[in-house]
């Protein structure tokens, strides 16, 4: 990626002058600037910032209506670029369990690794990391904007942790319980079939957006409650190609359909991780 910085020098110069007031002062020597009669030189330096600018976001993908845009890159710098917010946000953040485990796959052991990204860190470290992107994506969220964030426990309570920090409002914890999660090889503790996923506000005292008949219908008209049963992805979801991460359309959909109204904007900015999103 190419960046434009800017480079801003600073000159600073002291005149001194007679007048009624400061208002008057100030009339009168941004005059006598625009006459060339007070001239600032290198001698007047002070200081120089530098800065990246402002980047549009660049279309990795845009569909035919401009309705949907996929960006790729690193999340951290693309979030910043955006220069509109959002009503809601997926974020899909590293579990950091990439440390040599071993699952269940199609009959297959195989070793749970991700990539580099999703190593285990400390929790200093784990802290620092969720906290920053956390921070840009409430930069990005409407005030009654919300942003739902999936984990396992490996990560979820350093998340949970860092959106009170941040001035957030944990709205529901949801489970997902998996139908066909993998088996447990070890047998040494419970099956893991549970991920979670955090629902959370921008503020604490705006209101949300919930479609909570919407929800309630598609429930078959009973209250839909904290834990979602759904299959993980089907082999259908991975034809176009397979994500360590990938999480189920419909997960997706019904968490844009239980906060989001037609025609409002969202995004999903981390599909395995803020960093790679």
């Amino acid at each position: 990626m190419e960046y434009r910085i800017q480079v801003t020098e600073k000159l600073q110069h002291i005149e001194t002058i007679s007048a009624a007031s400061g208002t008057e002062a100030v009339e009168l020597v941004r005059q006598s600037y625009k006459e060339e009669k007070i001239v600032l030189s290198s001698e007047h330096f002070s200081d120089v910032a530098f800065a990246v600018e402002h980047q549009k976001v660049q279309a990795y993908y845009k569909s035919p209506n401009h309705d949907f845009v996929l960006a790729h890159g690193d999340c951290f710098e693309l979030l910043r670029a955006f220069d509109f917010k959002f009503d809601m946000i997926f974020a899909d953040p590293p579990y950091f369990l990439s440390n040599g485990g071993i699952s269940l796959q199609s009959g297959k052991v195989v070793c749970v690794d991700k990539g580099s990204w999703d190593k285990g860190k400390s929790q200093a470290d784990m802290m620092s990391f969720n906290r920053e992107w956390l921070r840009l994506c409430r930069d990005k969220l409407k005030d009654n904007g919300t942003i739902w964030i999936s984990g396992t426990y490996h990560n979820i309570f350093s998340v949970a942790n860092c959106l009170t920090e941040l001035g957030y409002k944990i709205l529901n914890v949801i489970t997902w319980q998996k139908t066909n999660p993998p088996a447990n090889i070890s047998c040494r503790f419970f099956t893991y079939s549970t991920e979670f996923v955090i629902w959370a506000r921008k503020m604490q005292k705006v209101p949300h957006k919930f479609n909570y008949e919407l929800m309630k219908r598609l429930n078959d008209g009973k209250q839909m409650t904290d834990v979602w049963r759904m299959p993980a992805i089907g082999r259908w979801e991975k034809t176009c190609g397979k994500h360590p991460t990938q999480k189920p359309l419909r997960l997706l959909v019904r968490m844009i359909l239980a906060s989001t109204m037609r025609a409002t904007g969202y995004s999903i900015p981390s599909a395995a991780a803020p960093r790679r999103g």
